[in-house]
């Protein structure tokens, strides 16, 4: 109560967000578990149990001769890849401090700066882990070429934007409706297993099968990033602008709701999650 402030510039403003950020993210890694090189390992461990996973799974059904031509392992990290990063940055943004958590008691902290650092926790996350196993991949197992790295990265950004407007959708809805919207981000989640497109390739589905996956913007960001990643692929039936567009509506949708949600919510909603 006894104390002096004074006005920041704008200069000053930012770096106190920047550096409030950079701790809040710090603190969001570390949640998963005290030691950061265990979270790593973690995610790295979940990643390439996804990645055995299916590639065991093609092999055994015999599906591998079916896809493009190419690294069928580099084939299969491209797809897990992204729907790891969209799933987890979804996770990472819907699970975020409210207006009603008490580290909103500690100022200057709001829920703006909750969110953004949930968000960057999880893609730096995701980020270093795609480097590690790839590196590992190319030193002991095969060499890979990728043939466009930048733009197969900026899809990898791209399917990250897009799960963070979906969560932060989930986060302006589950203080109204707490029951009903961790269902729907459990199906939207479980959905994403096939509706991805991680499975496949776009260009080889009938235009009755395309129909029901070309709605999913993460659908769009694997297929381009198949097209950046191997020379010999031209993704024809999708668009990442279609997936910006996208994201960005989404996540227009979720500011304000979120800005309405923040006005209302209190203390007591606790008791209903």
């Amino acid at each position: 109560m006894f104390q002096n402030t004074r006005k920041k510039s704008i200069i000053g403003s930012a770096i106190t967000i920047a550096e409030l950020i950079y701790h809040t993210t710090v603190r969001d890694i570390r949640k998963t578990h005290g030691n950061a090189f265990m979270a790593l390992a973690v995610n790295i461990m979940t990643a390439v149990v996804f990645v055995l996973a299916f590639y065991v799974m093609f092999s055994v059904l015999g599906l591998r001769g079916a896809k493009l031509r190419g690294d069928f392992m580099l084939y299969m990290m491209s797809g897990v890849f992204l729907y790891l990063t969209h799933i987890k940055a979804l996770g990472a943004v819907s699970g975020a401090d409210g207006a009603a958590s008490p580290m909103m008691q500690h100022a200057p902290m709001n829920t703006m700066i909750s969110i953004c650092s949930a968000a960057l926790g999880s893609l730096y996350i995701q980020v270093l882990s795609a480097f590690v196993i790839l590196f590992v991949y190319h030193v002991a197992f095969e060499r890979i070429e990728i043939y466009d790295p930048i733009g197969a990265f900026g899809m990898l950004l791209l399917a990250w934007f897009t799960g963070c407007a979906v969560g932060l959708l989930f986060l302006a809805v589950k203080p109204w409706f707490p029951t009903a919207a961790n269902l729907v981000q459990i199906i939207y989640t479980r959905a994403n297993m096939i509706a991805s497109g991680k499975l496949f390739v776009a260009n080889t589905l009938p235009n009755f099968m395309l129909a029901m996956f070309d709605w999913n913007p993460l659908f769009h960001a694997i297929d381009q990033c198949r097209g950046y990643v191997f020379q010999n692929y031209y993704p024809r039936n999708t668009d990442y602008q279609y997936a910006l567009i996208v994201g960005a509506i989404l996540l227009m949708l979720g500011l304000m709701g979120e800005f309405y949600t923040r006005q209302y919510e209190s203390s007591s909603w606790g008791a209903r999650r």
